[in-house]
């Protein structure tokens, strides 16, 4: 047992810095070239778009689909799920994604920069960026088309940082010395005695939001630097979507960009099985948002916003719309999910459809696909169900280093889970 400790303990160990470490360490400047307006190879196919004016609905407009796009991907925050809808969107107008060299996210946590980008060179046409990296808008708007639509996607705080604590928890060597069973509880309790601002990855777990966003996470709540890091983010993204109204979000940006009914369908994906998320009381919850006050201030901003847009758009004719996505979801549900519903990883049938795993654990529930889908839907069915790393895989990303750090458990007994679960307690 105790050389199994010591081995489990190196090997992860190993593990993790060779994951987060494996950044470049040449920096260079690559020469400046004029973005072009646009990078759509061809025209897009106008169709007609709905307008409203209060509850009033009329149509005969046409507009053109907007398929140059930045997302900036969040973390926790059902980015996976829209991932996948800009991965079909983006086959089905054949567009070119600017996706990241031998990993699954653009070297995060250092800030992005054009280098990361898999086959780059200057002056490069890309229509979509949608990988997980540090913001740095200079570098993105350098590499993207003038005309791109920037979106993005918040959560509520508290709740983020519940499943940031369980699914990077680990990865953070302060919470090792945390006590007891209940870790996010006793953290919670009294943050700053275990929370050390320089400490690896610790970033996970304080307004990984506002982090995410290329901004400092350990500011005060009333410095400067966060209201104007605020103004950036407004001034540069078009749509912030919420992932609390997930499907009124899908309306906006249907609306906005000018996308059809068919373009939003989706499955929820990488979600964790029920049993594992910490149900926050409300003394938790006041506590963990006064923990990320900074990504709280940012998310009540922003959801100010967002109503604003709904209201914009027309409150009933929101309604409708929601109504028929939850409708058309549903129906394809019924044709392409064995069951209907997702199950927990253990019982996923198809290898390849098995999502990633936090270490130690099998929390993240995934589907299988029925086995007598008609030939109409069963590439669709496929591609909806599909995880994002097997659907990056098939899309020409070359995963070496991510795949890599996912066989990191050299044995999967029971027994040896236990041993490195209690080396990293």
């Amino acid at each position: 047992m105790c050389k199994g400790l010591v081995l489990g303990t190196v090997v992860t160990t190993c593990m993790i810095l060779f994951y987060c470490l494996s950044t470049p360490q040449i920096h260079f400047s690559p020469p400046e070239f004029p973005v072009p307006y646009s990078c759509a190879h061809r025209p897009a196919q106008p169709h007609s778009k709905p307008t409203s004016n209060g509850s009033q609905q009329s149509t005969g407009q046409t507009c053109t689909p907007k398929v140059d796009i930045m997302f900036m991907k969040t973390h926790k925050t059902a980015s996976s799920t829209f991932l996948n809808i800009l991965f079909r969107f983006g086959e089905k107008h054949r567009l070119k994604f600017a996706f990241p060299d031998s990993r699954n996210d653009f070297f995060y946590p250092s800030l992005f920069e054009r280098s990361q980008v898999k086959d780059y060179r200057p002056g490069m046409c890309f229509n979509i960026i949608c990988n997980h990296m540090r913001f740095n808008a200079a570098e993105v708007a350098k590499l993207l088309p003038t005309d791109t639509s920037y979106i993005t996607i918040l959560r509520d705080p508290a709740e983020l940082f519940e499943s940031s604590f369980h699914y990077f928890g680990r990865l953070v060597p302060f919470t090792w010395k945390i006590p007891g069973d209940d870790k996010l509880t006793e953290f919670l309790q009294n943050p700053h005695s275990y929370f050390d601002p320089e400490g690896f990855n610790s970033f996970y777990l304080k307004n990984l939001l506002f982090f995410d966003f290329g901004q400092d996470n350990t500011l005060e709540l009333d410095d400067p630097w966060v209201e104007e890091g605020i103004k950036l983010i407004t001034d540069r993204f078009q749509l912030v979507m919420l992932v609390e109204y997930f499907e009124e979000s899908l309306v906006l940006l249907k609306d906005a960009l000018c996308w059809e009914m068919e373009d939003l369908l989706f499955f929820k994906l990488n979600a964790r099985k029920g049993s594992t998320v910490s149900k926050l009381t409300p003394e938790l919850r006041a506590r963990a948002l006064e923990w990320n006050a900074i990504d709280w201030k940012l998310y009540q901003y922003f959801n100010h916003t967002f109503w604003k847009k709904v209201d914009a758009y027309g409150r009933q004719r929101m309604a409708k719309d929601v109504a028929e996505l939850r409708r058309r979801n549903a129906e394809m549900a019924s044709i392409c999910i064995e069951g209907g519903h997702a199950v927990e990883a253990g019982s996923i049938q198809e290898t390849a459809m098995q999502p990633w795993q936090p270490i130690g654990e099998k929390s993240i529930m995934g589907y299988n696909l029925k086995k007598n889908v008609d030939k109409a839907h069963r590439k669709l069915c496929r591609k909806m169900l599909m995880p994002e790393l097997q659907y990056l895989t098939e899309l020409g990303v070359n995963l070496w280093i991510t795949r890599l750090w996912g066989h990191r458990d050299i044995t999967r007994t029971s027994r040896a889970d236990v041993l490195i679960q209690g080396a990293e307690i």
